[in-house]
């Protein structure tokens, strides 16, 4: 069990527990960063991802906003699919553009024509969904996205969260589908896995007992947009090196 890899699963547990979005979105950059590859990264991230979710929809099934939800299913999904089986089956350099991606993201609420052009995109929802699917199957930052656009409908709390979970985690299920299907047999044990799951839902039950009704939303997407700002560096100079 890597110190650097449980230290990444730590964090990210604790920023999904909070907002239903986080061990992949910022997992990915951060494992790719300490030498993972792509494949191998998302083996380890998506059983945690998925084991958090479910609970999260356990506790607030009631809340989720399923209009959304069959959009997602029908837009999004078979992108994923698609272009994470392409990534199985053709090594593809995704460094940089995880890198500018997520500098992106980063910047839109300092940036006006970022801004501006990510809540015109909001308004073509089908085209949105569809470019999260294919920006989630290839990098595994559709998070970002989801997010974004269920932020955008100025949900409260437990909507928010519980939408963005069962997305998320209908994400984490189609990819493992998809890894099964393509034949991928990653270098990670399944004992090393089990570990990292083990520790992720644990520091979920410490956050939803202690911080969850703490959060402040203003403080957090403050947060948000530094952290991938500066994994969005981190990745563009590694990608150059």
């Amino acid at each position: 069990m890597a110190f650097d890899v449980l230290l990444i699963i730590v964090i990210t547990s604790f920023i999904q527990s909070l907002f239903g979005v986080g061990v992949l979105l910022f997992g990915t950059p951060l494992l790719l960063l300490v030498g993972y590859d792509f494949i191998d990264a998302i083996v380890i991230l998506l059983p945690i991802s998925i084991s958090i979710n479910l609970i999260q929809i356990a506790k607030d099934i009631r809340f989720v906003d399923f209009d959304l939800y069959k959009k997602i299913l029908l837009y999004s999904i078979p992108f994923v699919i698609i272009f994470l089986f392409l990534v199985t089956q053709v090594e593809v350099n995704i460094s940089l553009l995880v890198g500018v991606f997520l500098l992106s993201v980063a910047v839109k609420d300092y940036s006006s024509p970022v801004k501006k052009f990510i809540d015109y995109s909001l308004k073509y929802e089908k085209i949105y969904l569809s470019v999260m699917g294919i920006i989630h199957g290839l990098t595994n930052l559709g998070g970002s996205l989801l997010t974004a656009i269920v932020h955008s409908k100025d949900y409260q709390k437990r909507i928010t969260r519980v939408t963005v979970a069962i997305a998320y985690a209908t994400f984490a299920f189609f990819q493992i589908l998809t890894l099964l299907v393509s034949g991928y047999r990653p270098e990670i044990t399944f004992s090393g896995v089990g570990v990292y799951l083990i520790v992720g839902v644990a520091i979920f039950i410490f956050t939803e007992k202690l911080v969850y009704l703490e959060l402040n939303n203003e403080n957090y997407t403050k947060i948000f947009a530094g952290f991938l700002f500066l994994s969005g560096i981190m990745l563009c100079i590694k990608s150059l090196t």
